[in-house]
């Protein structure tokens, strides 16, 4: 499938994150000593590839190279073994975890929020209530001037025109956490569609991947979609103001996502959601990013080098993620994180 606008944009992800070519996150050297395969997840692209790439300029013998694929995609080649690492945002589920013989260790690396970005010309600022976003996405809300987006935003000149909306082509775990928030908020999508990593969608145009969406959104006016907050930072897209579970309307930043996260208590398999947060100054959309790891590997090297790189990101990587756009793990989860990093053998 063409993805409209796709060159353009990812040539400026790529540029962003300090890569080379091809996806690859980190530089390719012919007598590297471990070589780590991973694919997965777009959603924490841009902060892996800068975190692979940092790790392996500081380790020559180490080449690691992750391929942003898409969650769904991610998890099959996982249990597939014809990956070292993958990743997800929708983590894993019990029944395909017991599929993996090897055993899985999931960690939540990073957190960020899904932001609803638009293109709508002389538009700035948009604020969209509850009712407003959901009813976009489950098609009943067709033009920008409709009078649940009007009421919410006086004074702004809304077009007539019918609402593009964007939305994924692919399995995807950005999709899992979007419509899990809607299937929280509305009753209606929460019976149909429903919460899914690629539900049939009663609107939209479908693009693959954070990357395509943005794109998309970014080269057709009228258009909405919802993607990662770290790729419509770097793009300089809007991005709405979305009301939450208080009533108040939030900007995505990392003070509301870090609010949306704080009452967060993760479990002992390191899985926890949170749909609605109740926090009235958190942003409605966030949630963690996991990456799958298999508890027995049969190269110790490998494993000793995943382990190390985990520990690196869980401490000095961290550092990074404000300015990608991502939200710095809570000390508390990073310290059940590191704990669970030495299941990797």
């Amino acid at each position: 499938m063409r993805i409209p606008g796709w060159p353009f944009a990812a040539a400026v992800l790529v540029a962003t994150v300090g890569m080379i070519s091809c996806q690859r996150a980190g530089p390719s050297k012919e007598s590297a000593d471990v070589r780590l395969q991973g694919s997965g997840a777009s959603f924490p692209f841009p902060i892996y590839s800068k975190w692979f790439k940092v790790y392996s300029e500081a380790h020559q013998n180490v080449e690691i190279d992750y391929q942003s694929t898409g969650s769904g995609s991610g998890v099959k080649s996982f249990i597939d073994k014809t990956v070292d690492f993958a990743a997800s945002d929708k983590a894993m589920t019990p029944a395909e975890i017991g599929r993996v013989a090897a055993g899985v260790q999931l960690l939540p690396l990073t957190a960020g929020t899904i932001v609803l970005t638009y293109n709508v010309p002389g538009v700035k600022e948009l604020k969209l209530s509850r009712e407003a976003y959901a009813g976009i996405f489950l098609g009943k809300v067709k033009k920008w001037n409709d009078p649940a987006i009007v009421k919410t935003n006086p004074g702004v000149n809304l077009p007539g025109s019918v609402i593009n909306v964007v939305v994924r082509a692919d399995s995807s775990g950005t999709t899992f956490v979007f419509t899990q928030h809607l299937s929280a908020i509305s009753k209606e999508f929460a019976a149909s569609p429903g919460k899914n990593d690629m539900p049939a969608w009663p609107v939209g145009t479908r693009s693959k991947g954070n990357e395509g969406v943005t794109a998309s959104v970014q080269t057709t006016p009228g258009s909405i979609g919802y993607i990662e907050f770290g790729y419509a930072m770097s793009q300089k897209m809007p991005m709405a103001q979305l009301e939450n579970k208080s009533g108040q309307f939030i900007t995505a930043s990392t003070a509301s996502g870090q609010a949306a996260l704080a009452t967060v208590s993760l479990p002992e398999n390191l899985i926890a959601w949170v749909p609605d947060p109740t926090a009235k100054d958190a942003y409605p959309i966030a949630t963690f990013t996991w990456l799958l790891c298999y508890k027995k590997n049969p190269d110790p090297r490998k494993a000793e080098v995943l382990r190390d790189l985990a520990s690196y990101i869980l401490t000095d990587g961290q550092k990074e993620s404000e300015a990608l756009g991502y939200l710095p793990l809570p000390d508390a989860v990073a310290t059940k994180v590191k704990a669970a990093v030495q299941n990797i053998q």
